[in-house]
């Protein structure tokens, strides 16, 4: 099979292990730069009026927060072509807007921390009153990593945000700060309907934000199974064939974070010793394996 990783960073972790299993196990695997392909697309002229990608029978989307709508577009684009893709257009979206997700999980009936989008610095006030006052957690409405995300003590320091937000454009949620949750969340990686990996992870001191990449420590858990079913439910309700879905405890039980259409390969395969990026090529070897099955049974009809 030829597969294509979509990607703006060739030497990222999650980009050369997915290249490495894909040729290991015996495809053709190629790296697509997410911005090229995105202004090929747009390259609309009389000669050339259905611009064309490299050919690929499956694509894996790493697309980063700052380029989404590009990589929108480029899925969007391959989807329209009947690729084997381990995110659609339409997944990454949703989990790349977190006030989105949260609506999506909510419909669903899958528990999130309770949370109020605001689009001006008048709204935050009222909404954090709204919320039941500080602590409160600030979110911006796109990001991943741990990046965009504060928790707010009081008043004064709100006060100090607005003044740096005055004439920056607002999108931000305003989210429950769950004390009970101990600056520790678990990290749950789906690929299609199994959990493959999982681990809790923990906030550094001085700090209420759990992920790797601000600090936080993990480990390898024995996954409950009633954390295993909601991954699973969280990431089929943002239709995510592959994902990242963070959860943690509360007094009202587990809360999905947030969900993640590229989660980072580099944490978990160390702290599990599990290889997801070969978990992720076999989603596509046997989506591949499944259609042609379907098309050699219509055939014989």
């Amino acid at each position: 099979m030829r597969i294509g990783i979509l990607t703006r960073n060739p030497s990222l972790y999650s980009t050369r292990r997915l290249l490495e299993t894909c040729r290991h196990r015996g495809h053709n695997a190629i790296l697509i730069d997410t911005i090229r392909a995105a202004i090929q697309l747009t390259r609309i002229t009389s000669r050339n009026p259905h611009p064309r990608l490299t050919s690929v029978d499956g694509l894996i989307p790493r697309v980063g927060t700052s380029i989404t709508q590009y990589g929108i577009m480029v899925v969007r684009h391959y989807e329209s072509q009947g690729v084997f893709l381990t995110a659609t257009a339409s997944a990454i979206g949703n989990s790349r807007d977190k006030y989105a997700s949260m609506r999506i999980l909510t419909r669903a009936d899958i528990p999130v921390p309770h949370t109020m989008l605001v689009s001006s610095t008048p709204e935050l006030l009222p909404a954090i009153e709204k919320m039941g006052g500080f602590p409160i957690v600030l979110k911006q409405r796109q990001g991943t990593q741990g990046r965009g995300v504060m928790l707010v003590h009081d008043l004064e320091m709100l006060q100090r945000l607005i003044n740096v937000w005055q004439t920056s454009p607002l999108q931000l949620l305003v989210q429950e700060f769950v004390p009970e949750a101990q600056g520790k969340d678990f990290r749950i990686i789906v690929v299609g309907n199994r959990c493959v990996a999982a681990m809790e992870r923990s906030a550094p001191v001085g700090d209420f934000r759990a992920n790797l990449h601000q600090g936080g420590v993990a480990k390898e858990i024995a996954l409950p199974a009633h954390l295993e079913k909601l991954a699973l439910r969280a990431a089929a309700a943002l239709h995510l064939s592959v994902g990242g879905i963070d959860v943690i405890e509360s007094s009202r039980g587990p809360l999905v974070l947030e969900a993640n259409s590229s989660p980072g390969l580099e944490g978990i395969e160390r702290v599990t010793q599990q290889d997801v990026a070969g978990h992720i090529v076999s989603y596509l070897e046997q989506q591949q394996r499944q259609t042609s099955r379907l098309r050699r049974h219509r055939r014989r009809r």
